[in-house]
């Protein structure tokens, strides 16, 4: 795959980047250097390998479920800054 100017404009255009031409320049050379990476790894003959599901031996190494006691509510309020004394209140987030 050749990675060119219009390709690097495309991409800063889906992403909403700007970016100066010096810098399209470079992540022009930065991409088509990714891409010749990738492309390398197709060289390696992976025909009687088989696909790795877990990077070990061990499968599904699960723990014991511990029932732990936890914080009542007014433990959990107690550092709140502000509560309604049932929540925790926070700034609004959300405009209408």
């Amino acid at each position: 795959m050749e990675v060119n100017r219009e390709l690097v404009n495309n991409l800063a255009h889906l992403s909403r980047l700007y970016f100066t031409d010096e810098e399209k320049q470079e992540l022009e050379h930065d991409l088509q250097r990714m891409i010749s990476f990738v492309e390398k790894l197709n060289e390696v003959d992976t025909k009687d390998i088989k696909p790795l599901q877990h990077m070990s031996n061990d499968i599904n190494v699960f723990r014991e479920d511990e029932i732990k006691g936890s914080a009542t509510r007014e433990e959990a309020l107690q550092n709140a800054p502000t509560t309604n004394g049932v929540f925790f209140k926070v700034p609004k987030v959300i405009k209408k």
